[in-house]
C-alpha cells in the first residue's frame, strides 16, 4: 500500500508540474525532469526503481506506437535524405565523437565500452522530442524531420549498443561476423512489424466492444515489443513498422464509435506515461550519486560535462555540414525545389541541430548495463550511468528551455501546409457527400443535402445551420466523404496529419447521427 500511495503522490506532483509548465509556457518534460531531480533529495521521497527493460517497454513502446501511428509516410519519403543523415550518419558520428572524448579523458576505458557509452547518449528521444516539439510548433518540414528522426534513431543507436556489449563479453568478436546478424535483425524487424500488423487487424476487425478493443491494443503494443526484444530483433524498429502498417487499414475498418474513445484513452495513457517517465528520470540522481566517492564524483562530473558538450556540439556541426553540402550540390546541379520541397535554410538547420533532447531510452539503456561481466564488476558502470543522466537532464534543460525562444527569434514560419490540405480535402469530401443525394427527391435527401451543403459553406467561411437527421442517407453521404479523403491520402494529395484531422471531424459527424442505444 505504501508503494501505491507513493506512486499516486508522484503522479499528482507530475500533473501539477505539467500544469505549471503550461502556465509559464515551458515544455512540460523540462519541468518534470527538474522537479523529479529536486524531489530526489527531499527526505522521505520515494525511490522509484524500475527494471530497465521494463522501463523501455512501459515508457517507450506506447509513445512510439502513438507517434508512428500518426506519422505521415509521404512526408518522411519526401524528406528521406535528411532523415537518413540524422538517423544513421548522425548517430554514428555522435557515437564515435563521444567515444573519442571519453577515451581521451579516461584512457583506462576500453574502446568497446567508450563506443557503448556513445551509443547510449547518441539518439534524441521520441518521448522528449514529441512532447517538446508539439509545444513549440516549428515549421511543418522541420517537425516532420525531427519526429521521423525520433522514431527511428533509437533503433540504430541500440544496435550499436548491442554490438559494443557483445565485443565486451566475447573474446572472438569481429565486425565482419556481427554484420549479418545486424542486417538480419533490421530486415526481421520490418517483416515482424508487417506480420504483426496483419495479424492484429485480423484479430480485432470483428471486435465491436470498445473496452475489449482498447485492452487488446495495449496487450498487442507491449506484447510485440517484448517478443521482438526476446528474439533479438529491434523492438523500436518493429514497433514503428507495426504502427505504420496498421494505421492505414485501421482508418477504413475501425468505426467512429470505437475510434473516438480509443484515441481518448491512448491520449490520456501516453500523457500519464510521459509525466511518469520524466519524473522517473529526475528521481535517478540520488541513487546515482550516493554510491560515488567525492573524489571520483568530481572526476566523473568533468567527463559527464564533456560528453554533454560533445553531443550538443557534434549534432549542430553535423547538421550544418549537411546543410552546406546540400546547398553546394543544389547550386552545382541547378536543381530547383518544388513548392512542397523548399530548400533548407541556415536558421532551420540551426533549429534542427539544437533539437537534440535525450530521454528515457538513454537512461534506460545505461541502467540496463549488467552489474557484472565475465565474473567481474562491469567496468566504469557508475560513470556511464551518471553521464547518461547528465546528458538527459542537460539537454532537456538547456535545449528544451531555449528551443521555443530560438524559434521565435528566428521567426521561422511556413504557410501551414497541413491546414491548406485540410481545407482542400474538406471541400472535395463534402462535394462527394452531396453527390450521393443528387437526383433524390425526398424530405430525407433534402435534409441531408441541407446539412452537407451547410458543412461546405462552413468550410468556405459561410455560416450554416445544419439539421442532423435521417441516418441511412446521411451515412451514405458521410461514407462518400470518407472515401474521398482516403483516396486523397492514398494518392499522396494530402498527408496523414490532414487526414487524421478530417477523420476526427467525420467521426464526430457520424457519432452525432448514430441512434442512441
Amino acid at each position: 500500500m505504501t508503494e501505491f500511495v507513493a506512486l499516486l503522490g508522484l503522479l499528482l506532483a507530475a500533473v501539477i508540474l505539467a500544469a505549471m509548465a503550461r502556465q509559464v509556457g515551458v515544455p512540460y518534460p523540462v519541468f518534470l525532469a527538474i522537479g523529479g531531480a529536486c524531489l530526489a533529495f527531499v527526505p522521505g521521497a520515494p525511490a522509484l526503481a524500475i527494471e530497465p527493460r521494463l522501463a523501455l517497454a512501459l515508457f517507450v513502446a506506447p509513445v512510439l506506437l502513438d507517434a508512428a501511428f500518426d506519422s505521415s509516410p509521404r512526408d518522411m519519403r519526401e524528406n528521406w535524405v535528411p532523415l537518413v543523415n540524422l538517423v544513421v550518419l548522425g548517430v554514428a558520428v555522435t557515437t564515435v565523437a563521444v567515444a573519442i572524448v571519453v577515451h581521451a579523458l579516461m584512457p583506462s576505458i576500453s574502446w568497446p565500452l567508450a563506443i557503448a557509452l556513445g551509443a547510449i547518449v547518441a539518439p534524441p528521444d521520441a518521448t522528449a522530442a514529441t512532447a517538446i516539439l508539439r509545444h513549440v510548433k516549428p515549421p511543418r518540414r522541420i517537425l516532420t524531420i525531427l519526429e521521423g528522426e525520433s522514431l527511428l534513431n533509437d533503433a540504430s543507436a541500440l544496435m550499436i549498443y548491442r554490438l559494443s556489449l557483445a565485443a565486451l563479453t566475447t573474446s572472438n568478436f569481429s565486425i565482419g561476423s556481427a554484420t549479418p546478424t545486424f542486417l538480419l535483425a533490421v530486415v526481421g524487424s520490418i517483416v515482424a512489424g508487417r506480420l504483426a500488423a496483419s495479424l492484429m487487424m485480423r484479430l480485432t476487425m470483428r471486435v465491436r466492444d470498445v473496452p475489449t478493443s482498447i485492452i487488446l491494443q495495449f496487450i498487442a503494443t507491449f506484447g510485440i515489443w517484448i517478443a521482438a526484444d526476446e528474439i533479438g530483433l529491434s523492438a523500436v524498429l518493429t514497433m514503428v513498422c507495426f504502427a505504420v502498417f496498421v494505421a492505414r487499414p485501421a482508418a477504413e475498418l475501425t468505426p467512429a464509435r470505437m475510434r473516438i474513445p480509443s484515441f481518448a484513452v491512448w491520449e490520456t495513457a501516453v500523457f500519464v506515461l510521459n509525466v511518469l517517465a520524466f519524473v522517473f528520470i529526475g528521481l535517478q540522481i540520488r541513487p546515482i550519486l550516493t554510491g560515488l566517492e567525492p573524489g571520483v564524483r568530481e572526476r566523473y562530473f568533468w567527463v559527464a560535462g564533456a560528453v554533454l558538450f560533445t553531443v550538443i556540439a557534434v549534432r549542430i556541426a553535423w547538421v550544418l555540414i549537411y546543410y552546406a553540402i546540400y546547398r553546394l550540390v543544389a547550386r552545382r546541379v541547378r536543381r530547383r525545389a518544388g513548392p512542397s520541397r523548399t530548400p533548407p535554410t541556415f536558421r532551420g538547420a540551426l533549429v534542427v541541430g539544437w533539437s537534440g533532447m535525450r530521454g528515457i531510452v538513454t537512461l534506460a539503456a545505461a541502467l540496463a548495463l549488467p552489474h557484472q561481466i565475465n565474473g567481474a564488476s562491469f567496468p566504469s558502470r557508475d560513470l556511464i550511468v551518471l553521464t547518461a543522466f547528465a546528458v538527459v537532464l542537460g539537454t532537456l534543460v538547456i535545449q528544451g528551455l531555449t528551443l521555443g525562444p530560438l524559434l521565435r527569434t528566428f521567426e521561422l514560419r511556413d504557410d501551414d501546409p497541413v491546414e491548406r490540405e485540410v481545407a482542400a480535402a474538406r471541400e472535395r469530401a463534402m462535394r462527394a457527400a452531396l453527390a450521393t443525394v443528387d437526383g433524390i427527391d425526398s424530405d430525407v435527401a433534402r435534409s441531408v443535402r441541407q446539412e452537407f451543403a451547410s458543412h461546405l459553406r462552413a468550410a468556405r467561411g459561410v455560416d450554416g445551420d445544419p439539421e442532423i437527421d435521417h441516418e441511412q442517407v446521411h451515412r451514405a453521404a458521410l461514407e462518400a466523404a470518407r472515401r474521398t479523403i482516403l483516396d486523397m491520402r492514398a494518392n499522396d494529395e494530402i498527408g496523414d496529419d490532414a487526414f487524421h484531422r478530417l477523420e476526427r471531424e467525420f467521426d464526430w459527424l457520424e457519432m452525432a447521427n448514430e441512434p442512441q442505444e
